[in-house]
């Protein structure tokens, strides 16, 4: 799914990042009364009346500024306004038309993106004029306090009016596959190796891949999309506006993905930063496939790869659900083989048990290990039925779902795994109670 973008732009301190945080609903951005204390780049998935949208929130500009600060901050919302759908120019009400709007609105026209002005801190409609924004002959402007939250509603209702719908994929048969990992982890050369031919730019220079790239192929007679992404750094070190916006596309290529491989450097081992990438692709429901790159570069013998498996599960039990594959994009070593992995992976996603074979090996597991009682109520699984496939989903129904243990849990879902497998994806276990109201996942 492509989920459209949403940026705020304008001068400093006329209230972005507050009128951002109202609409996601919590203090994510920081806030202060000091102009420009946003510096990096924020964002969040928003929804407002069933529609999805990512919202940005930007540094504010400053005019002729010679500062290197506020020259990096230009770049940044140049980056923006080429990524955003919609752009919304933010304006202080309390001052009234500065300058620095006309000329906000000039880069907004000259873009060619659809904007609107947002005339912020009209705590009280009828004790403030904004009508004179309309001296910026760019539309009605929209009254709104980030303070208060007044008009913030009508304001979400005329964002959802103006962006596109969140699109499906051109080529719905086929197969998209994120490439994604840290920078610098041989991403764009795993692809050329795999597809035989330079098609994307490779440097030693960490994170030349600025952008998502996407790359028909066909194996097999299966149509497969690879979506060469840049790496996803720590946020903490994303002092560039353009390594935002590549995080930022990251995610959305994760989002629009089936199966995600995730390319990890061989000579150095299991990040944490691989860890929170592959746990996002494994909430978001994502299949996983893991590819140890450069590993012709490692000192091995015929244990290597098994332990880098049992310590990686080990820092996140899911992964021992995972397929491990060790390559080399430079020799090409066990490169082509990921092709019949990725089968493989999207057969398990996409597998479906019948209701019988469901509940004869619930009955078998709970036989195995009945649920322990909570508090002196008797928990019963009664029956099972797989009710999803993309990712597996296994609805079970019972009398008291919402007392069952977390250990219990597992203990389902490791023997649901023994049972069926489902390598590569994540299994949801859903509960429901059995004569109406109650469920939990």
């Amino acid at each position: 799914m492509n989920i459209p973008v949403v940026a705020f732009v304008g001068r400093p301190n006329v209230g972005k990042s507050k009128l951002f945080n109202r609409i996601i609903g919590h203090e994510k951005a920081i806030v202060s009364e000091e102009a420009g204390t946003t510096r990096d780049r924020h964002f969040a998935l928003a929804e407002w009346n069933g529609r999805k949208f990512w919202l940005v929130d930007t540094g504010g500009l400053r005019e002729d500024s010679s500062l290197p600060m506020d020259l990096e901050i230009r770049r940044q919302v140049q980056q923006a306004i080429e990524e955003a759908d919609l752009l919304l120019m933010v304006a202080d009400a309390q001052v009234g038309v500065h300058p620095s709007d006309a000329r906000v609105v000039e880069l907004l026209r000259k873009s060619g993106k659809p904007f609107m002005v947002v005339a912020n801190k009209v705590d009280d409609p009828r004790e403030t004029d904004y009508f004179e924004f309309y001296r910026l002959a760019a539309g009605e402007p929209f009254p709104v306090s980030a303070a208060n939250g007044k008009n913030s509603g009508d304001l979400l209702d005329a964002i959802v009016a103006r962006i596109p719908d969140a699109t499906g994929d051109e080529n719905a048969e086929a197969l998209r596959v994120a490439v994604v990992g840290r920078p610098n982890t041989g991403k764009s050369s795993f692809i050329n190796r795999l597809l035989g031919e330079d098609r994307l730019v490779v440097s030693d220079v960490a994170g030349t891949t600025r952008d998502s790239i996407d790359t028909p192929f066909t194996y097999h007679g299966q149509d497969i999309i690879f979506v060469d992404t840049a790496g996803l750094r720590r946020q903490s070190k994303m002092d560039d506006g353009i390594e935002f916006y590549s995080s930022l596309r990251t995610r959305r290529a994760i989002d629009r993905s089936d199966i995600c491989l995730l390319v990890i450097d061989a000579m150095e081992g299991l990040h944490n930063q691989d860890l929170k990438i592959a746990n996002l692709a494994w909430e978001q429901g994502r299949a996983l496939i893991v590819i140890v790159n450069k590993w012709d570069l490692k000192e091995k013998d015929d244990k290597t790869s098994a332990k880098f498996e049992k310590e990686a599960g080990e820092k996140a039990p899911f992964l021992k659900y995972v397929p491990f594959i060790f390559t080399s994009a430079l020799t090409g070593q066990r490169v082509t083989k990921v092709l019949d992995l990725i089968l493989e992976v999207n057969a398990e996603r996409h597998k479906r048990i019948s209701t019988s074979q469901v509940n004869d090996a619930l009955q078998d597991i709970i036989g195995r290990r009945q649920p322990p009682q909570a508090a002196g109520f008797e928990i019963k699984l009664n029956y099972g039925t797989q009710v999803e496939t993309a990712p597996p989903t296994i609805l079970i129904f019972g009398n008291n779902p919402d007392l069952l243990q977390e250990h219990y849990v597992r203990y389902l879902h490791n023997c649901f795994r023994e049972v069926w497998g489902f390598t590569g994806n994540p299994l949801r276990l859903t509960f429901k109670r059995k004569s109406g109201g109650g469920s939990r996942e």
